[in-house]
């Protein structure tokens, strides 16, 4: 190659202007396969995602559930739409119920298996509901009584401070309302010209009986001395302490001032005067309560009040101090009921030695109380087993017996206010959650899960609640799985299928050991003897499955021979017009078959006529030479075919 050739193939140096647009689309291009690939292809797997929701969401394509199935099996049933509610007949279409907004559940015609109290819930509508069950339970049951009260003062620890003699106040050293005091403490200086008074005199009979103890008289010395013991008792009922009164000796000389003393610990509530006040005797000054302990008052109904027993357990929550919980005693439950209100008042002793309780206070309070509670049964208490309370002060609570220290009255033993050592055993009972038990009017059903899938309805009797918790007395047994989410579906398909539901319990079959209420002995008592024997052996009504006697007397019904009775005449058409359907149900309930078996309406009526004895026949050759010709073949002259019967072998 040239050096002319060459020197043509070598690129010309690109300029700086050139070379900048070049490196901004590298740039761009590398910026798009770093952010926007992955954002898109982000952007497309959650639109991919959302779509897949809304086209199961609408019935597009199957739930994961029903992928084991074949393809025509969806087809083939004819799936409808219901309410849990039963507002709306079936519907072809899934979405909400236009009345109560609940999203309909599919319900497939013959996807679910039935009989006269149980229903079959494939595992698809199982999941689709959301249905849920729990065991019976057997645990000790107590229900909680709560009530809103108010705090209080305990009236037991109020005092009155007033003054003993005639006076102006000179001085109030508790000067506010609020302060605390100690037993002792001066509360106010009296001046009071009367107790000056009186102060001389004891002075005077004490020197006269000092003077008088050597006189050989003794009537004087006598004299002399209750002279001076009636000055003292006088001074001390005008307020003087005995400490005052051995000053008083001590020092020689009267003052007419006087301190007032307070008799014992506590809060000043109230207080009436202000300094340089003048007071007669007896008017009150101060006023004085001990927050040790506070009362809280409760109002509770009549039939709450007769479960609560003296010194039983009370826990507070006071509303002003969240998060604590403080224990009390019931001090006194009171015999009579409130006109106005309707109501019974208990009052609680709760310790106060924090002074966290303030008086006026709201505060919520629980008392738990066994479910079986009457006079005679026993309340087991850890804190009261073999102690010792005071039948005034229940917050008086000791190892041994002894006297109160605040009323001084013997102790009793816990049980005398029945309290036991022991936990009873009997307190336990079966409890199932409340949401498992659908009610309606006097009716309460639960649905018992009998093996994978089949739900039996049980009609229950409930007892009393504690929180979300209820007391079954009869209808289950311990360990049965009871459903609580989807109940309601499993109700509207027991309606679908005609079985006994919410709306009509009584329609499911009776057991065996259930007595018959007093409404339907009464309908059978209208019966003969031989007829009520035969209905009682029946049981129920073989049409509408409903209890002989629930509508009246049962009607009697002759089916070729064997007496039926029906609920009502509304059953006699259906009765006639299929017997051998109900009487074979019968049969089955009750083991015993009828006197002739009936067939079916369903069956055919007509029959095939039964088979005869073959015959030959044979043609007379003399005939077919007869005048007549073949014209007279088939008629009655005598060309006509002759038969005869081959004897049997």
């Amino acid at each position: 190659m040239s050096e002319s050739e060459r020197s043509t193939n070598i690129t010309a140096p690109q300029e700086p202007g050139e070379r900048a647009p070049r490196e901004r689309i590298d740039s761009r291009r590398w910026r798009i396969r770093l952010f926007v690939q992955p954002l898109l292809f982000l952007g497309c797997g959650v639109l991919l995602i959302l779509a897949l929701g809304v086209a199961q969401r609408t019935g597009w394509i199957a739930a994961g559930g029903s992928s084991g199935q074949p393809a025509g099996s969806a087809s083939n049933a004819a799936v409808s739409y219901i309410c849990p509610m039963m507002c709306t007949p079936p519907q072809t279409e899934p979405g909400r119920c236009p009345v109560c907004a609940m999203e309909l559940v599919p319900t497939t015609s013959g996807g679910g298996q039935s009989d006269g109290r149980s229903i079959q819930i494939d595992p698809a509508s199982r999941r689709v509901a959301n249905i849920q069950t729990v065991a019976v339970a057997s645990a000790p049951m107590s229900r909680a009584i709560r009530a809103i009260g108010e705090l209080s003062f305990d009236e037991g620890t109020l005092r009155t401070i007033a003054a003993y003699v005639d006076g102006r106040l000179e001085r109030l050293y508790a000067d506010y309302t609020g302060v605390d005091v100690k037993q002792g403490d001066n509360l106010a200086l009296v001046y009071s010209p009367r107790l000056y008074s009186s102060q001389v005199e004891l002075l005077l009979a004490r020197k006269t009986r000092n003077e008088q103890r050597g006189t050989t008289v003794a009537g004087l010395a006598q004299s002399s001395s209750e002279l001076y013991a009636s000055a003292k008792q006088r001074l001390i009922e005008l307020g003087m302490t005995p400490p005052q009164l051995e000053q008083l000796e001590l020092e020689g000389e009267a003052n007419s001032r006087l301190h007032l003393i307070a008799p014992s610990s506590g809060t000043v509530i109230e207080k009436l005067a202000v300094e340089g006040d003048y007071v007669r005797e007896g008017e009150p000054i101060y006023r004085l309560a001990d927050l040790s302990n506070v009362w809280l008052m409760l109002r509770l109904f009549p039939e709450d009040a007769a479960s609560i027993r003296y010194g039983q357990k009370v826990e507070a929550e006071v509303q002003s101090l969240r998060g604590r919980t403080f224990v009390g005693r019931v001090a006194f439950v009171d015999p009579n009921v409130d006109s106005k209100t309707r109501t019974v008042g208990v009052r609680v002793v709760i310790s106060n030695t924090d002074g966290l309780l303030r008086v006026g206070d709201y505060a919520k309070a629980t008392i738990e109380v066994p479910l079986a509670d009457s006079p005679r049964t026993l309340v087991y208490d850890p804190e009261l087993a073999n102690k010792w309370i005071s039948p005034r002060h229940p917050h008086v609570i000791t190892d041994s017996p002894g006297d109160c220290p605040v009323c001084g009255v013997e102790l009793v033993p816990a049980s005398q206010f029945g309290f036991t050592d022991q936990p009873s055993p009997g307190d336990a009972a079966l409890v199932v959650p409340r949401n498992a038990v659908l009610m309606a009017g006097q009716h309460s059903v639960v649905y018992v899960e009998t093996e994978p899938g089949r739900f039996e309805i049980r009609r229950v009797v409930l007892g009393p609640s504690s929180g979300d918790q209820v007391v079954v007395l009869s209808g289950v047994e311990e360990g049965d799985q009871v459903a609580t989410n989807g109940n309601f579906l499993i109700d509207s398909q027991m309606q679908l299928a005609g079985n006994p539901s919410l709306i009509d319990p009584t329609r499911a079959e009776p057991p065996e050991n259930a007595a018959p209420s007093a409404e339907i002995m009464a309908a059978l008592s209208a019966l003969s003897p031989a007829d009520r024997e035969l209905a009682e052996k029946q049981g129920i009504c073989p049409v509408a499955d409903s209890p002989l006697g629930s509508m009246g007397t049962p009607p009697k019904v002759d089916v070729n021979g064997t007496p039926v009775f029906i609920c009502c005449e509304g059953c006699r058409a259906s009765l006639l017009a299929d017997p051998g359907k109900y009487l074979a149900k019968l049969a089955a309930r009750t083991g015993v078959k009828p006197e002739r078996e009936l067939e079916s309406s369903a069956a055919p009526q007509w029959e095939l006529p039964p088979i005869t004895t073959p015959q030959l026949i044979e043609w007379d050759d003399t005939d077919a030479e007869s005048p007549h010709g073949a014209g007279d073949a088939g008629g009655s002259g005598p060309g006509a075919r002759r038969g005869r019967e081959e004897a049997p072998r």
